[in-house]
């Protein structure tokens, strides 16, 4: 009997000595934080001066604390779970505990202590509950913290659940805005004209991405004042223009056994799309099945391609800043519902979007790898 619950009491112990995670409640937090700072930008954007520049911060503020949320949301579904598990596992061991300690409990009756057995039995047991006492007192303390932790983190995710809810709402409130004021704006310098009629032409005669790219590679322009930056500082150091993750690496084939030279990105729907670097739009439109098409000119002799947006934004011949918005990405934003879903389970069947990159140097195409950093 005493090994018995020896074993039990090293098993209760043994469990208590779990890895604790990284708290999902400060994730919860940091999450709710970036919305509330998202929503200060979104008021202040109704009278920036540059309303543009405002809400495509407002809106890529939006999509970092929807991201930061997926995260909080899953980590405080896994930690609430584990608790859960624990809590359910560990209590069927204490009530087991407390049933050995109740069978060794002596009979404390004035017979009892007169049996030559009885004294020390009663001894012996009382041996026992005094060293058992201090262990159950400290997993009981467990417990306790345990049970406050998951009844904190209830707290915190339904008060997380209204500010998702308003933060969807906000976001697209935000993109519509962006659109209309993009629409609106007559400010941006144009560093050349290109002659309609001939890239007309070349989009006739193109049969690919890859033969338009070229074409408008040695297609000739009017040079304005705007002088074009030197990108050698700034190769290999470009942010992802969109939040995504590398479907496919250049050179890579897809299901079809098609091999492109470019990146091809998952992304969220009507996920933010914007210039890695100052760029001069050489190109926007619809071509072929690539959807619309954006291709910015960064430096002399080095496109952009970014192929499949729903919405972009710019003329030919503008000059557009680096993290300027080019365009949304297609498809529906979720609702609550399926958001929270997605997050607490961990899929990916949000990035339900692709956006096709590629980077031509002179009229050929180079591994993105080169220019882009940060690339999961």
């Amino acid at each position: 009997m005493k090994r018995a619950l020896a074993a039990l009491i090293l098993s209760v112990f043994a469990s208590a000595s779990f890895a604790q995670e990284p708290p999902a409640a400060d994730l919860v937090r940091d999450a709710m934080a970036q919305f509330d700072t998202a929503h200060e930008g979104l008021q202040a954007a109704e009278g920036a001066s540059d309303r543009v520049r405002a809400l495509s911060r407002v809106v890529s503020a939006y999509e970092n604390g929807l991201e930061s949320m997926r995260v909080a949301l899953r980590q405080a579904y896994l930690r609430e779970a584990e608790l859960s598990r624990r809590f359910d596992a560990e209590s069927e061991k204490v009530s087991e505990l407390l049933g050995v300690l109740i069978r060794l409990q002596p009979d404390a009756t004035p017979e009892a202590l007169v049996h030559p057995s009885g004294p020390l039995s009663y001894a012996r047991a009382g041996m026992l509950v005094s060293a058992v006492t201090p262990a159950l007192q400290a997993e009981a303390e467990d417990l306790r913290v345990r049970l406050q932790e998951t009844s904190i983190l209830r707290e915190l995710q339904s008060e997380a659940m209204a500010k998702l809810e308003a933060g969807l709402e906000e976001v697209q409130r935000a993109r519509t805005d962006l659109s209309q004021a993009m629409g609106n704006r007559t400010e941006l310098p144009r560093r050349f004209v290109t002659d309609a009629v001939r890239l007309d032409g070349l989009i006739e005669s193109s049969q690919s991405l890859a033969d338009f790219a070229e074409g408008l590679a040695v297609l000739d322009v009017v040079d304005g004042v705007i002088p074009l930056p030197d990108l050698d500082v700034e190769k290999g150091a470009w942010p992802l223009p969109v939040q995504g993750r590398l479907l496919r690496g250049s050179g890579e084939a897809d299901a079809a056994g098609v091999v492109r030279p470019g990146w091809l990105l998952a992304t969220r729907p009507r996920a933010l799309v914007v210039a890695p670097a100052p760029a001069t739009v050489r190109y926007r439109g619809a071509f072929l099945d690539y959807g619309n098409v954006i291709i910015l000119e960064p430096a002399k002799d080095v496109l952009l391609v970014f192929a499949g947006l729903d919405a972009i934004y710019g003329e030919i011949g503008e000059v557009v800043q680096s993290g300027a918005a080019i365009g949304l990405m297609g498809g529906n934003s979720p609702p609550l519902d399926s958001f929270v879903e997605a997050a607490t389970l961990g899929t990916g069947s949000g990035l339900s979007q692709t956006l096709y990159i590629e980077v031509r140097v002179g009229e050929k195409p180079v591994d993105p790898s080169e220019w882009f950093s940060d690339v999961r």
